[in-house]
């Protein structure tokens, strides 16, 4: 009987064996648990392999939304960030977060939002008056919460090490020719982490359209943004974050979310779709808009060290008004 040895090529074939498995790991949303709404919060989303427990995932976005706060305009009007952290807030009590969402709002006219390692969470003020409705405006916010959930940054990261644990030691055992193989696998890293990534945006869509049903809105609203970005995007490109390059192409992304609207969200009779608060706190988002740009044009451009005065106005009193969307109850739930 041969004796099972370790050759030199053991180690190396174990890792590159467990980067493999990484990459090839199906999304959560491919298993049959995505249809469990009633155990929202407790599905095990963000389970796999990470190597950074939740309290470096945290202290990890923490210092990078520092830097974020240190070469961005963030927005301090009291009544924008009221409204913005409520409604994030409101998602995040709905979907499979486990850490506490802090949400900021940058002065930026690009049309984008971005979520960081262990809750940090970042709106665009030119996503909010792109936006049409409340609803959405919640797509956006709860897409974003689903990568927090799915914990795609750290999970990212272990995968890039792995990577990199992957292909070093063929510098060690083929010499120069190994060297070649690493810088040619180097250049191929991106493109896992392409594929990754769509796999993970696709997954943000689909959860984070079960968060927008739970907590009441159109998820519909999903839909229509993701139509919206596809306008902008022939219109003036510019406009559209970098970020969305890399996710599906948005006729796909468009079929795959309605067809989950369709087949796995119950039917309700009425949605949330927008509310006067929104269209306020839109109004007054421009109003800011306009007074940073004369600022700018005043002091000769941005300067992170100043912050815009205005500690703005008492919100309005009374309640918000709703405006709701009746359900289609012909759809059919399988």
């Amino acid at each position: 009987m041969r004796r099972l040895g370790r050759s030199k090529w053991g180690v190396p074939a174990m890792i590159l064996g467990l980067a493999l498995a990484v990459a090839a790991a199906p999304t959560w949303a491919q298993s049959k648990k995505w249809k469990d709404l009633k155990d929202i919060g407790h599905r095990g989303i963000g389970k796999g392999l990470d190597f950074y427990s939740m309290q470096k995932e945290i202290a990890l976005g923490k210092m990078l939304a520092s830097r974020v706060d240190a070469t961005s305009r963030i927005i301090k009007d009291p009544v924008v960030n009221e409204y913005v952290n409520r409604i994030t807030q409101n998602l995040a009590r709905n979907s499979d977060v486990h850490v506490p969402v802090t949400v900021q709002v940058i002065d930026s006219p690009q049309i984008n939002a971005m979520a960081l390692p262990g809750g940090f969470l970042f709106v665009n003020s030119g996503l909010i008056l792109a936006a049409d409705d409340e609803a959405e405006l919640a797509g956006v916010i709860s897409h974003e919460l689903a990568h927090i959930a799915a914990r795609n940054g750290t999970r990212n990261a272990t995968k890039a090490e792995i990577m990199n644990y992957a292909t070093l030691p063929l510098i060690f055992v083929a010499g120069p020719i190994g060297f070649l193989g690493r810088s040619l696998a180097g250049l191929a890293v991106p493109m896992t982490y392409l594929k990754f990534s769509r796999g993970a945006e696709r997954e943000a869509d689909y959860l984070g359209t079960e968060y927008m049903y739970e907590t009441g809105y159109d998820p519909q609203g999903m839909v229509s943004m993701f139509e919206k970005l596809a306008a902008l995007k022939k219109k003036q490109p510019g406009l559209i974050a970098r970020a969305f390059e890399t996710h599906p192409p948005t006729p796909a992304r468009i079929r795959a979310t309605e067809k989950e609207i369709a087949t796995v969200l119950p039917p309700r009779p009425e949605y949330i779709e927008d509310t006067s608060e929104f269209e306020h706190v839109k109004a007054r988002l421009a109003m800011l808009e306009k007074e940073y740009q004369a600022d700018d044009a005043l002091h000769g451009g941005y300067h992170p060290s100043l912050r815009h005065p205005n500690n703005g106005k008492p919100r309005p009193n009374g309640r918000p008004t709703l405006k709701r969307r009746p359900s289609n109850q012909d759809v059919t739930h399988f």
